[in-house]
């Protein structure tokens, strides 16, 4: 496999995204050919409306291991695959990725595991990715890294391409000095961190963090939210909260296809007086099985008729081939058979747990239907589903229950929000956000809506764009289209 980029016959493109994955998945038509649409997941969601209102390039992995693609164009965006080999997949995206980087970086719910191996290769594929950033890009071209899988590429570019401006955004939350000073290669990615002009954050407090870390540990100046590098440049640090495109997923929600499926959901689930929502990636942070314990507790008191409600759980695939996501599927299998076994009845199950993907208007229809959605990870950067729950809200009802551990939980204060590691307390709000009056959901569910379509993916785009335009008086504003 050859680790050159391919040559890249496109035009050079002025803004560049550049993310682990393509936004792009290939699937198999009947006829034996191969065809590409777009990918599920939260970073592909939020980008999908900016991309496509510009003719940028996004540089990424394809998805497949031991394969080499030219570079292709999928409905107006250029795209540059870049190859990743089996033991490249297993240890920079398994490994260094999800192993290390993703357990720490989630306040160590697991345990990280420190593999110098893992450390070697994710090197040499972010400098791949660097290559590559370096072929596609103009002149003077706004690069945009996305997240934890390439947090060395931002200097690994700037020593190529000294001419482009660089972006990084975090999707995930950046931990305290107290968690990632475990890091053995804790200096090298703050390093890394800083050849961008403008490093971004869920929250605020991630990038309080990061400039204390490079204070502390790199002996850097910084004035709140700038820091001064060992060349003389300024980086800012700033928190940029992601939200999704509120209006695309109002009116899709608003379809007949998701309102006739809405009700279909709802009469498959025999049509029950309250439908309890949880949509997650089968993930350890996403508090999946603290939710479902604390739902077949109150069946248990009582507290809740398995006749009138039921627990509809979907867990999107995910990192299957890592054990830890091996061993949670085969917890959360044993806990929800063990709870629906011991209602004494015969007929639906109170909860039914699908581990499948769903398209988007399935989605949105299963939005719709439910009564009360519960988001309730142990620990999460922002979590576009409870924005996505509110936008797809046709009236000012509903309820959501969301933890105080996720970003969201910043901006949409009117939920009900909950500890998910205090059991006792998130059974007495699943039960609040139950029973509550009609008049206090919908005052809840109003203000949430407002705050979802006044800060929506635009403006997150737009702010991060105007403030690297600002840093650096460069031409970012021209990326916006």
């Amino acid at each position: 496999m050859s680790l050159k980029p391919k040559e890249w016959k496109l035009d050079p493109a002025s803004f560049v995204v550049v993310a682990n994955r393509l936004p792009v998945d290939r699937v198999e038509n009947p006829d034996s050919t191969a065809d590409w649409r777009p990918s599920p997941g939260g970073l592909v969601t939020a980008f999908e409306p900016i991309m496509h209102r510009r003719r940028g390039a996004w540089v990424g992995w394809h998805g497949a291991a031991d394969e080499e693609l030219e570079p292709f164009e999928h409905e107006g965006l250029a795209l540059a695959p870049v190859p990743l080999s089996s033991s490249e997949v297993e240890e920079y995206y398994e490994g260094f990725s999800n192993a290390t980087l993703w357990p720490l970086y989630h306040d160590a719910i697991a345990t990280p595991q420190f593999r110098r191996e893992w450390w070697d290769t994710y090197v040499i594929v972010n400098q791949r990715f660097a290559d590559y950033v370096a072929t596609v890009a103009a002149a003077g071209a706004v690069v945009w890294v996305q997240d934890y899988h390439l947090q060395l590429l931002p200097q690994m570019l700037r020593r190529q391409r000294p001419d482009v401006k660089i972006g990084f955004f975090l999707h995930i939350p950046f931990p305290p000095t107290e968690l990632y000073v475990q890091l053995p290669w804790r200096q090298q990615i703050l390093e890394g961190l800083l050849g961008a002009d403008l490093v971004g954050f869920q929250l605020p407090g991630g990038a309080r963090n990061f400039a204390r870390l490079v204070r502390d540990r790199l002996g850097l100046e910084t004035l709140r939210d700038r820091i001064r590098t060992r060349d003389g440049r300024e980086v800012l640090a700033r928190a940029y909260p992601i939200s999704i495109e509120a209006k695309g997923f109002h009116e899709l929600a608003a379809s007949d296809q998701a309102a006739e499926r809405a009700a279909e959901i709802r009469h498959d689930l025999g049509d029950p007086r309250v439908m309890f929502l949880g949509v997650d990636r089968l993930d350890y942070t996403k508090g999946i099985p603290e939710r479902i314990q604390a739902f077949g507790e109150l069946i248990a008191e009582g507290r809740i008729d398995p006749d009138e409600t039921v627990l509809l759980q979907l867990a999107m695939p995910s990192r299957q081939r890592v054990e830890q996501y091996r061993r949670l599927r085969d917890d959360i299998d044993r806990l929800v058979g063990r709870i629906n076994g011991e209602v004494p009845r015969i007929g639906r199950p109170p909860i039914i747990y699908l581990h499948v993907s769903h398209p988007r208007v399935e989605m949105a229809a299963f939005y719709r239907a439910a009564d009360v959605m519960v988001v309730t990870p142990l620990r999460d950067g922002m979590n576009l589903v409870a924005k996505e729950y509110v936008a797809c809200r046709q009236r000012d009802d509903g309820a959501l229950v969301l933890s105080e551990f996720t970003g969201a939980a910043r901006e949409l204060r009117q939920s009900y929000l909950v500890n998910p590691h205090d059991i006792d307390g998130l059974k007495d709000r699943l039960v609040e956000a139950m029973n509550d009056v009609p008049r206090n959901k919908a005052q809840r569910m109003r203000a949430m809506r407002r705050q979802v379509f006044d800060h929506d993916i635009d403006k997150w785009a737009r702010m991060f764009l105007d403030d690297l335009e600002r840093l650096n008086g460069t031409p970012a504003a021209r990326a916006t289209g």
